[in-house]
């Protein structure tokens, strides 16, 4: 796997450590796609999470983004500026045509 393998490689001095109890069905499952992706279990584990912390901490980025281009889009509707004549005539030319039942230009 392409994505672990380089997940693995950026990482240096590693000095933390992270501990899990888990089913010996887990571990099992666990050895299983770690030895079909050629890594150790440690390893595997590691970069799963570190991968799936990624998409977690990318939906959420993503999210705050929408949120803050909602709030921008409704901060503009509110504090619209007033219609320039030129948009104004454009209107009156439509209503016009509306009126007299005629989309011709």
């Amino acid at each position: 796997m392409a994505t672990i393998s380089a997940t693995l490689n950026s990482s240096s001095g590693k000095t933390a450590r992270l501990e899990a109890r888990i089913t010996k069905q887990q571990k099992a499952f666990f050895l299983r796609a770690a030895q079909l992706a050629g890594l150790s279990l440690t390893d595997f584990v590691v970069a799963s999470a570190q991968e799936n912390a990624s998409r977690t901490l990318r939906d959420h980025d993503a999210m705050v983004l929408s949120d803050r281009d909602r709030k921008a889009f409704v901060s503009a509707l509110l504090t619209a500026p007033e219609p320039s004549t030129r948009l104004r005539k454009a209107v009156q030319r439509y209503k016009a045509r509306q009126q007299h039942g005629t989309n011709a230009r």
